[in-house]
């Protein structure tokens, strides 16, 4: 696959559908961070809160989309976009997420008019039942993570960032099941380095790189509802494999505290894993060369509980 130009095409197909955000160059004074300014990409501020988004408009526009419409399983923030697209696009939705996606992802999917069922367990229940409803209805499956068109979509935001004028020799990332930094590794192709950024309590890909794409792990701590998947993506550990990346894991501590230093120093709310890439700065877990140009990417903005609720 030529994921360039399936990123460059992804991002026409999903112009006008998707928010183009912003970019921020700040310094955070009193964090011990060692570079110069960080460039930062807002990519909290997308529509319904994430980058997820633009994964799902680019399958939906894809197309065709059955009569039965699409389904999804999701920790929260996937499932708030697909509904959202599904909406915007005239298509019914069913979302499928486990007890732990927290009321606010919740109500924000209910708030996208998905047919929404809340199920008892993990991610990974969640994603059987959302297999087995495609089966038996013939409605389109919008993986969270491990499908081209996904990944493609969700390389638009890198693509992006460099229209913008980025310059950093190094970029920041959260990863759950491996969308986002598949995307943006499939669009880069090792021209910048990427550092792979993960809870502590959620190694998902750290595992994958040390022990094969096969390997699960169990998931918990403040980010599991966005950054909880237990087994990494089959196409993003291929890219992160051939690409290479730095893998780095940072505690929930350090990721509760980047989420107060961005609501203190720049009035940014975002959620634990919209904090996860720049918790890694600030605790020490990647530690940039003198010089070194950085680049921190902040992914989503859905606390539990939401703040204004």
């Amino acid at each position: 696959m030529n994921w360039r130009e399936e990123i460059i095409a992804a991002a026409e197909r999903i112009a006008g559908h998707v928010r183009v955000t912003a970019v921020m160059q700040a310094t955070l004074p009193g964090t011990g961070i060692s570079c110069g300014p960080l460039q930062l990409k807002f990519e909290h501020t997308q529509h319904t809160g994430s980058f997820k988004a633009r994964g799902a408009f680019n399958t939906l526009l894809q197309g065709p989309v059955p009569p039965a419409g699409v389904v999804a399983a999701s920790g929260g923030n996937h499932g708030a976009a697909v509904a959202y697209a599904a909406r915007s696009l005239g298509y019914p939705a069913r979302i499928f997420v486990p007890e732990y996606a927290g009321p606010a992802k919740i109500a924000l999917i209910r708030e996208q008019g998905a047919d929404l069922v809340v199920v008892p367990g993990v991610y990974a229940d969640a994603a059987a039942l959302a297999r087995a409803h495609a089966a038996a209805t013939g409605a389109l499956q919008i993986h969270a993570y491990d499908a081209p068109m996904t990944i493609a979509g969700q390389g638009t935001l890198m693509k992006e960032w460099e229209d913008q004028g980025l310059t950093a020799d190094t970029v920041l990332i959260a990863v759950g099941g491996g969308g986002l930094i598949g995307g943006a590794l499939a669009w880069l192709q090792g021209r910048r380095r990427v550092v792979a950024v993960e809870p502590e309590l959620a190694p998902t890909l750290h595992m994958a790189l040390r022990d094969g794409p096969q390997a699960r792990v169990d998931v918990s701590g403040i980010a599991a509802n966005a950054l909880g998947a237990g087994q990494i993506g089959r196409l993003s550990h291929g890219l992160a494999v051939q690409v290479g990346v730095t893998s780095v894991l940072v505690s929930d501590a350090a990721i509760a505290e980047a989420q107060r230093l961005l609501w203190r120093g720049l009035r940014q709310l975002v959620e634990p894993a919209g904090a996860t890439a720049l918790a890694a700065l600030i605790s020490g877990a990647y530690r940039p060369s003198p010089g070194e140009r950085v680049g921190v990417l902040l992914c989503g903005a859905n606390p539990a509980p939401d703040p204004l609720g």
